[in-house]
């Protein structure tokens, strides 16, 4: 099977760029925008095949929905306004969209709908999040292993104080959604923290919502609402998808790339603190950003990294919620690193669009590393680079890019197969690393 090619860098890597869009804040604007009573306007809104099927699925609900470019304009429905469906909501490869739309056709009383997506989707633990929606009252029908496709009915939803057994974001907003529907406050705990883009994105469009924290569990609770109110929104970069270019420039010698314009959220910026531990030269996390108030409105900046000489490090379970789906790059830097690096508590990374455990080291083993896989993570020693080859990314948009990078910071250079599974975040990424060399 033939596939994309990249060669070393044949010098360092400079210059600065503006990546692709925050896809979870994309994904989040859409769906609170139809939720919202008045027309919001995105702009800079992501651009790829998950936000994009976020867009369809909102017009299947009735959603009135307009695109030029990346700016949208939303006609909000309000908390109860989607209608019923025939057809199948397709969610494509968006768990993202699967498990927030749930919550809101959760509170839709009387109201049935069927969602469904790729082979990806298929595989995604569903259970997590019906549980505590049929809690509050709604029903669901899963397949036999609690994965989709799987049907909603919408009831008139209880209030509930919901622990959950795992930090996730998606769990946490699909819940919190629902609530703003039922008939008194629902609060969602976890421990460690997800990210935080509901709650804060929530309280912009005046939902009455409360934070608590004990210790490293905290708890969002949320008021029932009477409705939404409409906001216009420039999405900023993803941290996600900045991270391979400046992972690049962090194992290329030489090299000094700086991206604009990312989020700064400090829920999202995990990778950057673990990469600083491993003696990466960074500049720009301080930010403005809501640290220590967790409804703060986010705000934008600008990263840059330096080519460093890295050590192997220990990474702990509680700081995985601000780094999950960056953490395999954690394991390209070690392949680079001096010493041995351990992660562990990452076993979120098993149900993403491909078990990313099983993925990063069937990849970076193919290109000359020395990593093992554990139930919950993976070890790494170090040998202070990788030899190339070829690898599949198993059509994970993550997976392809990491060896992309891989493959500009090898020996030999990397061929990837499957490459075009990148367009699911970020569609432009091979032409942005390109125009750092």
């Amino acid at each position: 099977m033939s596939g994309q090619r990249f060669e070393p860098a044949q010098g360092p890597l400079s210059g600065r760029i503006e990546t692709a869009a925050d896809k979870s804040i994309s994904h989040r604007a859409a769906i609170f925008a139809a939720l919202a009573t008045g027309t919001s306007t995105i702009d800079n809104y992501l651009l790829g095949e998950d936000t994009l099927s976020t867009l369809r699925v909102l017009a299947q609900l009735g959603v009135p929905v307009q695109r030029e470019g990346s700016r949208v304009v939303i006609e909000g429905l309000g908390l109860r306004g989607p209608i019923e469906s025939d057809a199948i909501l397709d969610v494509g490869n968006s768990g993202t969209l699967l498990r927030l739309v749930s919550g809101w056709l959760a509170g839709q009383d009387g109201g049935s709908w069927v969602l469904d997506g790729d082979q990806s989707i298929r595989s995604r633990p569903m259970a997590r999040v019906s549980d505590p929606l049929e809690e509050m009252g709604a029903s669901f029908e899963l397949q036999a292993g609690g994965t989709p496709p799987l049907t909603v009915r919408g009831a008139s939803l209880e209030a509930i104080s919901y622990e959950s057994p795992v930090a996730s974001a998606q769990v946490k907003s699909a819940v919190l959604i629902a609530g703003l529907l039922a008939s008194g406050p629902v609060s969602v705990s976890e421990r460690p923290a997800s990210r935080d883009h509901t709650e804060r994105m929530l309280a912009e469009q005046g939902a009455a919502l409360t934070v608590t924290n004990d210790g490293d569990r905290r708890t969002v609770t949320v008021q029932p609402s009477d409705g939404l109110r409409a906001v216009d929104r420039l999405i900023p970069g993803d941290p996600s998808s900045a991270a391979f270019p400046l992972v690049a420039a962090l194992l290329v010698p030489g090299s000094e790339v700086t991206v604009d314009n990312i989020n700064l959220n400090p829920a999202r910026t995990g990778l950057f603190r673990i990469l600083e531990r491993m003696g990466a030269q960074i500049t720009g996390l301080n930010s403005d950003s809501g640290e220590g108030d967790s409804l703060a409105a986010e705000v934008p900046g600008a990263i840059t990294v330096k080519a460093s000489a890295l050590r192997g490090v220990e990474v702990e379970a509680s700081e995985i919620p601000a780094a999950v789906d960056e953490i395999t790059l954690v394991a390209l830097a070690a392949c680079f690193a001096t010493g041995q690096t351990i992660v562990r508590g990452a076993g979120e990374l098993r149900v993403k669009e491909t078990d990313r455990i099983a993925g990063v080291v069937e990849l970076l083993s193919a290109l000359g590393g020395a990593i093992e896989a554990t139930d919950d993570g993976f070890v790494v020693d170090g040998s202070g680079g990788l030899r190339g080859g070829t690898v599949d990314s198993h059509g994970d948009h993550r997976l392809a890019m990491l060896a992309a990078v891989a493959g500009v910071a090898s020996e030999t250079g990397v061929t990837v197969t499957n490459f075009e599974a990148a367009d699911v975040s970020y569609p432009d990424f091979a032409s942005d690393l390109a125009s750092l060399a």
